[in-house]
C-alpha cells in the first residue's frame, strides 16, 4: 500500500511540477478559436454599424441651452470665447429638415470667427472638425487649419465659412446665413 501511496503522490507532485512550469501539453487550440471568433464578430459588427467605412458624424458640444433664434438671429456671448477653444453648436433646419453643425472661435490672433462644421472636399463623410491647440484638424482626412484663417480662407477643405458680425459684446449669426450651409448636411441619397 506505502508504494501505491508513494506512486500516487509522486504522479500529483509530477502534475504540479507541470503546471508550475508550464510543460504540461495542453491543447491551445481552443483559445486560438475563440478568439478569432471574437475579432471576427467585432469586425463582422463593426461593418455592419459603419458599411462605409467611416463612423457616424460626432455630434457637437452644443450647450442644453443653445440660443433660440430671435427675430432671425443667433447672438453668443463674446466672453464664452474667451479661452480660445471652438464650441460647436447645432441648428435644425425645419424648412430643408437638415441639422446644420457650425463652430464658432477666437483664433490665436484675438478674432472671433465661425465656419460650418464641414467643408467643399470632405463634407459627405460627416465628420466635420475638431480643435487642436491653435488648430482645427479635419476628422475625414487629418488636415489642419490655423485658426486664424478661418472664415478668411475658403474652397477645398478648409473649413466653410460662416458670416457673423461683433456687436456690441454679442456674436451674431443670422438664421439665413445658417440656412446657406444646409447642402454640406443633407446627407440623403438624392444629394
Amino acid at each position: 500500500m506505502t508504494a501505491k501511496i508513494k506512486s500516487s503522490q509522486a504522479s500529483n507532485l509530477a502534475a504540479k511540477r507541470a503546471v508550475v512550469m508550464n510543460t504540461d501539453k495542453k491543447n491551445p487550440t481552443p483559445i486560438v478559436i475563440a478568439a478569432v471568433v471574437v475579432i471576427a464578430l467585432a469586425a463582422g459588427l463593426g461593418f455592419f454599424l459603419f458599411p462605409d467605412g467611416a463612423p457616424p458624424r460626432i455630434t457637437t458640444n452644443s450647450p442644453p441651452d443653445a440660443p433660440i433664434p430671435e427675430k432671425g438671429r443667433f447672438t453668443y456671448p463674446v466672453s464664452l470665447f474667451d479661452d480660445e477653444k471652438a464650441r460647436h453648436f447645432q441648428y435644425a433646419d425645419t424648412e430643408s429638415k437638415t441639422t446644420i453643425g457650425y463652430f464658432i472661435l477666437k483664433s490665436t490672433d484675438g478674432v472671433i470667427r465661425a465656419a460650418f462644421d464641414a467643408c467643399d472636399v470632405c463634407w459627405r463623410a460627416g465628420k466635420g472638425y475638431y480643435q487642436e491647440g491653435g488648430s482645427m484638424v479635419c476628422r475625414n482626412c487629418g488636415r489642419r487649419f490655423e485658426s486664424g484663417m478661418v472664415n478668411e480662407v475658403q474652397g477645398g477643405c478648409n473649413p466653410a465659412p460662416l458670416k457673423r458680425t461683433i456687436q456690441g459684446d454679442q456674436v451674431v449669426i443670422l438664421e439665413d446665413d445658417l440656412k446657406k450651409g444646409q447642402t454640406y448636411f443633407n446627407f440623403s441619397k438624392e444629394a
